[in-house]
């Protein structure tokens, strides 16, 4: 795995051995980011559940002004800021070693998120969970864009009914990335 584009372009990332975390293939990330490309410059990014940190040290190495990485496994957390001291990325990194709702709570009040990044464990309903919570929430508005990272099999069905509006969905082989904004 590596840094794909940008200021660390071709880094290569440490990622955790085993089945702790589950890395965003270099393609599927590539796919991803063309999509945001024009979008980073100067944002605030949020990458929850960030395992490794790829996703959120890529926005950051495209122009992200600062990103905000949350993740509960220390070992991984670990392995984020090693990824940010290679990609000399770490002055506009502030990295949470805390369960994502926590994280949300604490960073209340603090950022407006431009994206938020989340790519919870599959089919445990934690995407749920954090959107529930972020729509009362200030750290995002109409402009914000929450992109989900979420098995084939999950239903977003319920997006209208907490106030969001799902904009693309993106399919892949084995997963797929859901585009959510707060609704009008």
């Amino acid at each position: 795995m590596r840094v794909i584009a940008g200021s660390a372009r071709r880094t290569p990332l440490k990622t955790l051995e085993g089945m702790d975390t589950r890395p965003t293939t270099d393609r599927i990330k590539e796919t991803l980011f063309n999509m945001l490309q024009y979008d980073l410059a100067d944002c605030c990014f949020l990458d929850l559940f960030a395992g490794s940190g790829a996703i959120g040290i890529e926005a950051l190495s495209r122009g992200a002004e600062r990103c905000v990485f949350v993740e509960q496994n220390a070992r991984a957390v670990a392995c984020i800021r090693d990824n940010l001291k290679a990609t000399h990325l770490e002055d506009r990194a502030v990295v949470m070693n805390c369960d994502a709702l926590t994280a949300l709570k604490r960073l209340e009040g603090k950022y407006r998120f431009d994206f938020i990044f989340m790519d919870p464990p599959y089919n445990h309903l934690l995407e749920r969970q954090m959107l529930e919570y972020l729509t009362g929430s200030g750290m995002i508005d109409k402009q914000s864009t929450i992109i989900i990272e979420a098995s084939l099999e999950t239903e977003f069905d319920y997006l209208e009914s907490l106030g969001f509006t799902l904009e693309k969905n993106k399919e892949y082989k084995t997963n797929r990335h859901v585009f959510v904004y707060r609704g009008e």
